[in-house]
Order: C-alpha cells, then sequence, then structure tokens
C-alpha cells in the first residue's frame, strides 16, 4: 500500500466523533495524488451519508453544471478530489444541516492535502470551508464570493449548491452571469493542463 492509499484506509476507519453522529460515520471523501481540482466543501447531506458518493444529490447536479464537468468526469479521483471539512453527515439542524464536526479537520486535513501536489484550481464551497481556505476573506459569504476577480486564478470560493440557497441566488444574479462562464474555463484549464 502506498502512503496514501494507507491515509485514505484510517480516514474511512475513523470514528473519532461517532457518538456524535445521529447515522453514525460514514467518511465521504474523493482523493488521488494526480488531481488537477479541489472542492474543498462543507459536509455530506443525508442522501450522500446513504450513497457514499460524495455530491450524489441536487448540490451536486447543481455543482456540475456550474463546472460543466458531466458525472464521469467529475467522479474521476484522478482528475477532481472532493474533501469536505467534515467527512460524514452531522445531522440536521434547525434551518439545514449542522455543521460538519470540529474533529475533522485537524485531524485529517493538513495531510490529506499534502498529497495534492499536482493542484491547479481549489474551489472552495461555503463558509466553513472558506474560513479553513481563505482566512482573510471578505466578512460575509457574499463578500468572499464577489471578490473572485480579485483573487488568483487558481481559488475560487462558491456558495453552497444546495436548493436551500435558492434565496442567495435569486438575490445575486451576477454569480451566475459573472462568475459560472469563469468558472467553467477555469476548470476546462485546470484539467488540460500538462505537467
Amino acid at each position: 500500500m502506498t502512503a496514501l492509499s494507507e491515509l485514505l484506509a484510517d480516514v474511512r476507519a475513523c470514528r473519532r466523533c461517532a457518538e456524535h453522529l445521529p447515522l453514525g460515520p460514514r467518511p465521504v471523501l474523493q482523493l488521488h495524488g494526480s488531481a488537477r481540482i479541489l472542492i474543498a466543501a462543507q459536509a455530506p447531506g443525508r442522501k450522500v451519508h446513504a450513497s457514499g458518493i460524495p455530491f450524489d444529490d441536487a448540490s451536486g447536479d447543481r455543482l456540475r453544471s456550474w463546472l460543466g464537468l458531466p458525472r464521469e468526469l467529475f467522479y474521476d479521483a484522478k482528475r477532481v478530489a472532493i474533501l469536505p471539512m467534515g467527512f460524514c453527515f452531522p445531522g440536521t439542524g434547525a434551518s439545514g444541516d449542522r455543521p460538519p464536526r470540529a474533529e475533522c479537520a485537524p485531524a485529517w486535513r493538513t495531510e490529506l492535502l499534502a498529497h495534492l501536489r499536482r493542484l491547479r484550481l481549489t474551489l472552495v464551497i461555503g463558509r466553513y470551508a472558506q474560513a479553513y481556505h481563505l482566512p482573510n476573506a471578505g466578512a460575509s459569504l457574499t463578500e468572499t464570493v464577489r471578490a473572485w476577480a480579485e483573487r488568483g486564478a487558481d481559488t475560487v470560493a462558491l456558495p453552497h449548491p444546495s436548493p436551500r440557497n435558492n434565496g442567495w441566488f435569486k438575490h445575486n444574479p451576477w454569480f451566475e452571469r459573472e462568475l459560472v462562464p469563469v468558472l467553467r474555463t477555469r476548470v476546462a484549464e485546470a484539467l488540460a493542463e500538462r505537467g
């Protein structure tokens, strides 16, 4: 076994916060050392917990549409890594899913990210991932996403593609008009690059 495959086996066997997970632990992630794109997300939802496939829900449909990627390319771990802040479904709260468990990122994230040496593009989805990957970002999600043109071409902050955010998309039409076409271009370029 390689160091990465051993690490992934350890992650998938993780039970650190089992007592806090209403459906029990089921770490869901996708990672290979040759990935060109990293999707840094929040935590799996209930449907993803059931299937064990990242973004295997309406959020994933919207995200793949934004990226211009068909399912087979999106789920090619050698091209796209999907590394949420929390690997297990955290349960449902008053207004949606609970935040990612706080134990997960400190336990695994740095070591997993170290294996992604060929990244060309990081997509940072939602405020928990943005707090980790973009600690000096704007005060709000909208500010952080809206600053896409000021950030380098290798990192793009995105709102969560959940249908629960339909109100945000309605109030921020610039996102799909201005950012999504640029995002699709950057995704295509990252996947096309050699070396």
